[in-house]
């Protein structure tokens, strides 16, 4: 754990040397331990930024500042942490030289279905969506993830849970390299977008056919498509493992944060270890 943890703080604090981010000099702990901290939280405490931040301290002799100040500052680091995933993406991206990618999404739940007239941290129907997969409504959100070939994400997308996976896609801002090469199941069918990647921007998206399908697959290509498509699954049992029994937050913006340090954490473990 002592490796991860210096491995991932030297990443936050090369970052921000590279970009030019200077820390104030008031602070107690910098920008780099506070991430390094809130991430260690997702990836060993189930987002426990208490007992992360108290493993920091023994361990590793991080200065000691009270638990609002320290929620406060990591809101404010929000885009800074986007920026830091977009980076490992990027160069995610450069080392997979098969160009193959996999997209998919699945549902985190807020709130049981019971409890929806009585949550505080979201309101309205737009969150009420349904997982087919598990045959059950839910009420919260869903992430779109896009990983690379062997299942480490590289790109993802929050939105309402009422929303279907290819109409959040439309809405997702797809950043692929050239003549990649994008699997994705039944439900991201659209022909329209799949001739506007491939023209606009020499993307390929494979969709699982239906059995009415005006685009038949020969065989071989049903194949890829089912074999690529089922090693996302694993990824999200990964994400998920990393979950508590319920995630605590204040705020629809603080659950939100606490879902890409999750996604975050995974990613960081995958390539670290």
């Amino acid at each position: 754990m002592t490796e991860q943890t210096i491995t991932i703080y030297c990443f936050i604090d090369d970052f921000f040397h590279a970009v030019g981010r200077k820390d104030d000099a008031h602070c107690k702990i910098n920008d780099a331990e506070l991430l390094t901290t809130a991430l260690l939280a997702a990836r060993y405490f189930h987002g426990n930024l208490c007992s992360a931040y108290s493993y920091m301290q023994a361990h590793h002799g991080v200065r000691r500042i009270d638990k609002s100040g320290f929620t406060r500052r990591l809101h404010s680091l929000q885009p800074q942490l986007q920026a830091l995933f977009s980076a490992l993406g990027q160069s995610l991206k450069e080392l997979n030289t098969s160009s193959a990618y996999l997209i998919d999404s699945f549902p985190v739940a807020v709130c049981d279905n019971i409890r929806i007239p009585f949550c505080h941290l979201l309101q309205g129907q737009a969150y009420r969506g349904k997982c087919v997969s598990k045959r059950r409504y839910f009420y919260g959100f869903r992430v779109q993830v896009i990983t690379t070939s062997s299942g480490v994400p590289v790109q993802f997308y929050i939105h309402a849970g009422s929303f279907v996976d290819i109409t959040a896609f439309k809405a997702m801002e797809v950043d692929l390299p050239p003549n990649s090469r994008l699997y994705a199941d039944a439900a991201y069918t659209c022909y329209e977008v799949e001739d506007l990647l491939r023209e606009c921007e020499q993307i390929e998206l494979r969709c699982c056919r239906k059995a009415n399908s005006k685009r038949k697959d020969e065989p071989y290509m049903a194949f890829l498509k089912d074999y690529y498509r089922k090693r996302i699954e694993t990824t999200f049992s990964g994400i998920t493992g990393l979950f508590p029994k319920k995630i605590h937050a204040v705020t629809a913006e603080g659950f939100i944060l606490k879902l890409i340090l999750f996604i975050f954490a995974y990613t960081l473990a995958q390539v670290i270890d």
